[in-house]
């Protein structure tokens, strides 16, 4: 299912730019919106398993979003990335938080070996990115001390674009994988995992300037700069300023927190 998102060598040998990665900006500005946010039901079922002054494993960090409302907690935060700029922005915001910091850069989980366990791992918004997903939620397990804490959206967070790729490439989205696949793969795996689903917010980071915002989804889309205003047109009331950030976000899509101990 993961391979179906992949996009056609007609679509991406057309595209002036990489349609892959993010922007650092995106995920500061994501990590700083979770710190002053009110807990998410994330933050709160890593918070139940973490002791005071405990450590936290983030992998597949960013620049923090799902470690960082911990730092009242917790003493430690290790960030496993595969962007050293990613890491860099986390590493200065747990020094703005009083709270150590280590990171290793690489994917997961071929850096496990290199990264000592901690009480809690925490892992948002990755397993999407994950065809192998059983040696992946085994290394997390074995890290946890405690806990380990995944979120994700329902669906694929992508899914939202689907009106987009009709538009300018003629190109259906595929369905899947959704959480509950996930879930599947974890119970499969003999992990009884706790699931709560609940609504995210249409805020949550973004880009301090419109056209940046425009940029990101006209080069996901293998799109040329000048499609800008066709971009916009298209997005319509879904672009606009979000707590002084442009974003994209569709808001109101359904976040799915899933965790289990160790036993």
């Amino acid at each position: 299912m993961l391979r179906a998102w992949g996009i056609p060598e007609r679509i991406l040998s057309r595209a002036p730019e990489s349609p892959w990665g993010f922007p650092a900006e995106l995920f500061r500005n994501r990590a700083e919106a979770a710190v002053a946010a009110e807990a998410t039901p994330s933050a709160r079922r890593a918070l139940e398993a973490l002791p005071e002054g405990g450590t936290v494993l983030d992998v597949g960090a960013g620049a923090g979003a799902a470690s960082l409302p911990l730092a009242g907690r917790a003493t430690l935060l290790v960030g496993v990335d595969p962007s050293g700029e990613m890491l860099d922005s986390f590493r200065d915001a747990a020094e703005r938080a009083g709270v150590g910091f280590r990171s290793e850069r690489g994917t997961w989980p071929e850096a496990a070996p290199s990264v000592s366990s901690a009480d809690v791992v925490v892992c948002h918004h990755v397993v999407y990115n994950v065809p192998d997903l059983p040696p992946f939620v085994r290394a997390l397990g074995d890290h946890a001390g405690r806990r380990v804490v995944v979120e994700m959206t329902e669906r694929h967070p992508l899914a939202w674009m689907e009106d987009l790729w009709e538009r300018f490439w003629d190109l259906r989205r595929p369905h899947g994988p959704t959480a509950d696949d996930t879930l599947a793969v974890l119970r499969e795996e003999g992990l009884e995992a706790g699931r709560e689903d609940w609504v995210a917010p249409a805020s949550g980071g973004g880009f301090e300037r419109r056209e940046d915002a425009i940029g990101f989804i006209r080069r996901r889309l293998c799109l040329p700069a000048e499609r800008d205003d066709e971009v916009a047109e298209a997005l319509g009331d879904r672009l606009a300023p979000r707590t002084g950030l442009w974003s994209v976000n569709p808001g109101g899509g359904r976040n799915v927190t899933l965790w289990w101990d160790r036993s």
